[in-house]
């Protein structure tokens, strides 16, 4: 069993080294993001949104169910951090 969960492991290793050949270089300025994506943002912020700040307009408005889903699992692992260590401070009073 440990064969083949070693056997996996390296399969999706190699498949993840694959897929990041693929990426553009960092800071590369002929990158997609770099010549498409982020040149709309800056064009196109305060007439979409009506938000005088750029970063406040893609985290709240282009991307807010992102920004809330964020948001949700960080809530989530800190109301489960909260309850593992009350849980552990029950068990030390008995």
């Amino acid at each position: 069993m440990k064969g083949l969960t070693l056997l996996v492991l390296a399969a999706f290793a190699g498949l993840l080294i694959y897929a990041g050949t693929d990426f553009a270089a960092l800071g590369d300025p002929k990158s997609p993001a770099s010549t498409h994506v982020a040149t709309q943002y800056l064009l196109r912020s305060y007439r979409d949104t009506r938000t005088p700040n750029v970063v406040t307009s893609v985290l709240a408005d282009y991307r807010g169910f992102d920004t809330l889903g964020e948001t949700t699992v960080v809530f989530t692992a800190a109301a489960a951090a909260w309850c593992i260590l009350l849980t552990g401070r029950k068990e030390d009073d008995q």
